[in-house]
């Protein structure tokens, strides 16, 4: 297979990207045809479908060999399940697929007709492989069992000072977007599920900007924000 595009977003760090695609995400990512494939009439009635499906690559998965047994990261890092019932990277194929809401189409004089979605939980210049539709009837199933995701509750982080860091930082600014694209990514606690120092402090880059932070509990706490 040949990419038929790549994923374009602020993600250039593998920290910080969503575990998984987020609905009602507010962050974009462009979808960038190659050259052969910039072709508008491939396109043709995709602007009547809400959401698309993508495969795409873990082109960062240098590993050479794969595990029958991985340990999610949902398990906190403790628990083998097959690597088949997980959606873990180290695979036979490190292909993923992403279920993503499509925002618009764009003619571009520079790259031709581009994707923008939102949810994509892909750093910027992921290989994309394919686009498929995602019809409502078929890919829906409301009474789906998640396995040992049910397990487990999501976690979500409460987020302190992020606000007033960001308004102390750009005061001209319009940081309702801004606030909110970060929001997004920390709440979802982009830590790695065994690590739980609350003197630990991660740095995290989105858009051009590192980000400072620790976690006390549940309470997320930003210290600083700079453009890089």
């Amino acid at each position: 297979m040949i990419p038929i595009a790549y994923a374009h977003n602020g993600f250039a760090d593998k920290f910080g990207v969503p575990r998984q695609s987020i609905s009602d995400s507010v962050i974009e990512t462009r979808i960038v045809f190659e050259p052969a494939f910039r072709i508008r009439e491939a396109l043709r009635g995709i602007e009547g479908f809400s959401h698309l499906w993508l495969l795409w690559g873990f082109h960062e998965n240098h590993r050479k060999q794969w595990s029958p047994t991985v340990r999610p990261p949902r398990l906190g890092g403790n628990r083998r399940v097959g690597v088949f019932a997980t959606r873990s990277p180290i695979r036979p194929n490190p292909i993923g697929l992403t279920a993503v809401r499509l925002l618009r189409v764009e003619d571009t004089p520079q790259t031709g007709c581009i994707l923008v979605v939102a949810g994509a939980d892909v750093k910027d210049g992921t290989p994309i492989y394919d686009i498929k539709p995602y019809i409502a009837y078929a890919d829906a199933h409301p009474d789906a069992k998640s396995g040992f995701v049910d397990e487990v509750p999501f976690p979500t982080l409460q987020v302190e000072g992020l606000k007033q860091t960001i308004r102390e930082q750009y005061p001209s600014a319009d940081d309702k977007p801004h606030i909110m694209a970060w929001e997004e990514i920390l709440r979802q606690d982009p830590r790695p599920a065994y690590q739980d120092d609350p003197n630990r402090v991660y740095h995290i880059t989105f858009n051009g900007e590192e980000l400072t932070f620790r976690v006390e509990g549940n309470r997320l706490i930003v210290l600083s924000i700079k453009s890089i």
